[in-house]
């Protein structure tokens, strides 16, 4: 799969993220840092030292892992056109990770962008698993993702999903 067909999906939410997890850092909430993808340069070009064309050496895991006040958590962002979020969107070796991850005791989750509707939420893994293998539908649709996880820009925070993040440890009881 080449890189440079892919290379710009969904940066503008990983760019929000990026800067929320600054912030959380400056203040001692959270220390969590974007995972690399693992790539292989094919074409470079020596004078600007730019990468033209790469492909993926192996699959990645999730966007983001670190660890909020004592808590590890690990999340992949995922931005949608569409009225729901495409499971095709996610593949089974981040299922099979985020799973083996909350197996540890940590928390796993999605961060999903509505394009259409202009809003962020937190997907805990726990409902996104029960629909990837109950459900026979390709689609969460954006009716079932809960208001109480909607995530909001607040106290200078751009994606502020700690908040959501404390609904759902509270609801669980951790």
């Amino acid at each position: 799969m080449a890189w440079q067909s892919r290379g710009l999906r969904g940066s503008a939410l990983e760019e929000l993220i990026n800067l929320t997890n600054d912030k959380y850092r400056e203040h001692s909430l959270a220390l969590i840092q974007k995972v690399p993808t693992p790539i292989k340069p094919i074409k470079l070009d020596q004078e600007k030292g730019h990468i033209s064309l790469a492909y993926f050496e192996k699959r990645s895991t999730v966007d983001y892992i670190g660890v909020v006040q004592g808590i590890p958590i690990c999340f992949e962002a995922k931005e949608t056109t569409k009225n729901g979020l495409p499971l095709q969107n996610i593949h089974q070796h981040q299922i099979d990770f985020m799973t083996d991850f909350e197996k540890q005791d940590g928390i796993a989750f999605l961060i999903v962008f509505f394009a259409l509707h202009n809003e962020y939420y937190y997907l805990p893994f726990k409902q996104l698993k029960e629909f990837y293998l109950s459900s026979s539908k390709k689609t969460m649709s954006y009716e079932m993702f809960e208001k109480q996880y909607k995530i909001d820009t607040k106290s200078g925070y751009y994606l502020h999903y700690l908040e959501p993040l404390g609904i759902y440890l509270d609801a669980v009881g951790k």
